[in-house]
């Protein structure tokens, strides 16, 4: 039971680790001057449409990586096996699992990644607080992301979390200094 857990997880952790830390930067590129009050003011739309783009980006990075080291190792495998067409393998059923999981793949992505970027604007809409508090919600969502990949990954969590932190800090600086939206 804890080895298909463990094994599912492993499944989607690139997918979900890139869904959320792309969508999470987006957010805080893409909207950084309205949040911090040099651009229009945060909404649901702007909210929608960064998520958007967002999503739109993650789910064609995703889809193409995955896939091409998914196909890449069927090329292996055939040559391997000294299969006289190189491309032999990535028409079989191996073939048609490998499209299946990239675009599983992808589906986590592009779900992670809107989540990512949407929430920290949505709540900014929702809640009663300064437009900046955004800012240290989408950052602290890093650094805790990065602490949480440094326990699974064996790593340390405090320079994870500061390294993804500091990364969130200087896309925020990014987006401000490009005042996209």
């Amino acid at each position: 039971m804890i080895e298909s857990v463990n094994r599912a997880a492993g499944s989607v952790r690139l997918p979900l680790v890139l869904g959320l830390t792309d969508g999470l930067l987006n957010a805080l590129t893409l909207a950084a001057s309205s949040i911090l009050g040099t651009g229009g003011p945060i909404s649901y739309t702007l909210a929608a449409r960064v998520g958007t783009a967002s999503l739109v980006t993650a789910a064609f990075a995703m889809f193409v990586t995955d896939y091409a080291e998914r196909r890449a190792q069927l090329v292996h495998v055939s040559r391997q096996l000294s299969l006289t067409a190189s491309g032999r393998m990535a028409g079989t059923r191996l073939g048609r699992l490998a499209l299946g999981r990239s675009l599983r793949a992808m589906g986590v992505a592009c779900v992670c990644s809107f989540v990512g970027a949407a929430l920290p604007l949505v709540l900014g809409v929702l809640l009663p607080v300064p437009s900046w508090v955004v800012i240290a919600l989408a950052i602290a969502a890093l650094a805790i992301l990065g602490a949480l990949l440094a326990r699974t990954l064996a790593g340390r969590p405090g320079y994870w979390a500061l390294v993804m932190g500091a990364g969130g800090v200087a896309v925020t600086w990014i987006g401000n200094w490009l005042h996209i939206a």
